[in-house]
């Protein structure tokens, strides 16, 4: 992979990216950044395997590849380097490093494979729904009192939109908990 970009753009979507990603980590892939050229854009995504972030931007491709290495790392360097800078991402043959290269500044990282990184695609959503904001507001406002706030109960910790037909009519329906009340909303 050799990709060559602006300072600023990589910086904007690494500040995004490695929010999501957590300094002390028990499994070190989840530690990386997964780096995905193709195209005119170098694709960035970061999980901790309950968030996954995934961010775009334009890039000079000159050879595609993908790899991951050290998301805060490469924040770190990326952020240190001057304004309005070239940096060109370059792995080894073997894909065991890549080279950040700025002006006179050269960064080698240790990279993991991409094979290594989780996928965390649920597959193909059963509806498509679309709705204009003052919609989806109306439905958020109604029934967020019931969202847990408690941190044992995560998956309380939301609204569950799903379509529900009545007469004939297909209507978006939110629903939340918290397990003591319980509301729901609907919309045509």
């Amino acid at each position: 992979m050799r990709v060559i970009l602006e300072r600023s753009n990589l910086l904007k979507s690494l500040n995004h990216v490695h929010r999501v990603v957590e300094r002390r980590n028990t499994i070190p892939i989840l530690s990386n950044v997964l780096l995905s050229a193709e195209g005119a854009s170098l694709e960035m995504k970061a999980t901790d395997l309950d968030l996954e972030v995934t961010e775009a931007t334009p890039a000079k491709v000159e050879r595609g590849g993908a790899t991951t290495v050290p998301a805060h790392l490469l924040y770190d360097i990326v952020r240190k380097l001057a304004d309005g800078a070239e940096v060109a991402l370059k792995t080894d043959e073997d894909g065991n490093a890549m080279t950040v290269t700025s002006g006179r500044s050269s960064f080698r990282l240790q990279c993991l494979p991409q094979s290594d990184f989780p996928e965390l695609s649920a597959g193909s959503f059963s509806h498509i729904f679309r709705l204009d904001s003052v919609g989806l507001k109306g439905l958020i406002e109604k029934t967020q009192f019931a969202i847990s706030t408690e941190e044992t109960r995560y998956y309380l910790n939301g609204i569950y939109l799903h379509t529900h037909e009545a007469g004939g009519k297909l209507k978006l329906r939110s629903v939340a908990t918290d397990g003591h009340r319980l509301a729901r909303a609907e919309i045509d």
